[in-house]
């Protein structure tokens, strides 16, 4: 399913492409881009019980105000989508769509323009859209985790329960790594001082804030550059096995025949990577997150204590396209156990055997 959808949007982006420029009006968008997809998450645009166009809702005392888009699913509305013409930006009329929610039944509004998708709920006030979306698709950029979060909204897929259960997640990791994302490009004054007072316990005057300022940008940048040269090594790396008693995960390289052609057929997905930060995650609380490290194969994605191969802390299966895995090491390096999880985030569930891997070999 999830590689039909991306097939399908990857279609629809290039269509979004190849035609904008000719298409001058709102009502041109909506039917040249959003319906298609409309149609893509399985819902029958032809249907006008299942997608209502121009959908009236009565606002107070004005009468008559119109939704573009009511979605239904067993006769309930279940999102409102509101459209802009392609050039406007899809967060600049929120407002709009907020009095639309506040009348309606549906949980979830859509606001876009064509080629990026925002998605509103109401995790801060029951009833009440939330000022900024817990999920954005842009149609220029599918990552395979929006993928996954999209297929929640699909007309088989649709589960009202599982995406109120990760779309408060969402929406605060999103934030966090917005704000993140600043303090790296330019450290603010507080985020200097909450660093430096760890270690300087004299008072910060506004010369010495400078300097600690340019300190810490040099610092981030050391640290970016350090962390990219340490992931390129670990990929040329041709050292790439961890010992297992699964014979179809040996992966066995004579000198260096073959090494080139080998990582020319490793791929490291955004899923992998994800999967290795939630690792990461758990372990922060024992471990500093340098002592933790990835090798990919072509087998399975191995993430190492101290980068060393003597010492799997997991693996991760992901290669299939219907079932993946985590391997654990809790009960002895050489004794590899395969659980099946459906998504990333069910690494979560295996946080006791990821802290006792560690305990092991801590002891």
């Amino acid at each position: 399913m999830e590689q039909d959808l991306k097939l399908k949007l990857e279609q629809l982006h290039q269509r979004v492409d190849s035609l904008k420029e000719q298409i001058g009006t709102e009502e041109a968008t909506k039917n040249a881009f959003v319906m298609p997809f409309i149609q893509i998450l399985g819902y029958d645009i032809f249907n006008p019980t299942e997608v209502i166009p121009e959908f009236i809702c009565d606002i107070g005392t004005k009468k008559g105000e119109k939704v573009d888009y009511v979605i239904k699913k067993d006769d309930e509305p279940i999102l409102i989508i509101e459209c802009k013409h392609w050039r406007e930006k899809a967060d600049a009329h929120n407002s709009q769509l907020h009095r639309y929610y506040h009348v309606s039944k549906a949980r979830f509004g859509v606001l876009t323009n064509g080629h990026i998708y925002n998605f509103y709920a109401d995790l801060e006030k029951p009833n009440i859209m939330d000022e900024k979306p817990f999920f954005t698709l842009d149609l220029n950029n599918l990552k395979e985790s929006n993928l996954k979060i999209l297929e929640k909204f699909t007309k088989n897929g649709y589960n009202l329960e599982s995406i109120l259960d990760s779309a408060e997640g969402l929406k605060y990791i999103k934030a966090i790594k917005t704000e993140f994302e600043k303090e790296l490009a330019e450290p603010s004054d507080e985020f200097v001082k909450m660093l430096v007072s760890k270690f300087f316990d004299k008072p910060i005057i506004a010369s010495r804030l400078a300097v600690f300022k340019d300190y810490t940008k040099r610092a981030i940048a050391t640290y970016i550059n350090e962390s990219i040269n340490s992931r390129l090594k670990n990929a040329l790396s041709i050292n790439d096995t961890i010992p297992s008693k699964d014979s179809d995960n040996l992966e066995q390289i004579d000198g260096n025949s073959g090494v080139n052609e080998k990582q020319d057929k490793i791929n490291t997905t955004e899923e992998e990577m994800e999967g290795f930060q939630i690792v990461k995650a758990i372990l922060r609380e024992i471990l500093p997150a340098s002592r933790i490290a990835f090798r990919d194969t072509q087998s399975y994605f191995g993430i190492l204590l101290d980068n060393n191969n003597r010492k799997p802390i997991c693996r991760l299966h992901f290669n299939s396209s219907t079932i993946r895995y985590i391997e654990l090491f809790n009960n002895g390096k050489d004794n590899g156990d395969k659980k099946q999880i459906e998504t990333v985030d069910n690494i979560y569930n295996y946080k006791t055997e990821l802290l006792a891997t560690i305990n092991n070999y801590e002891k």
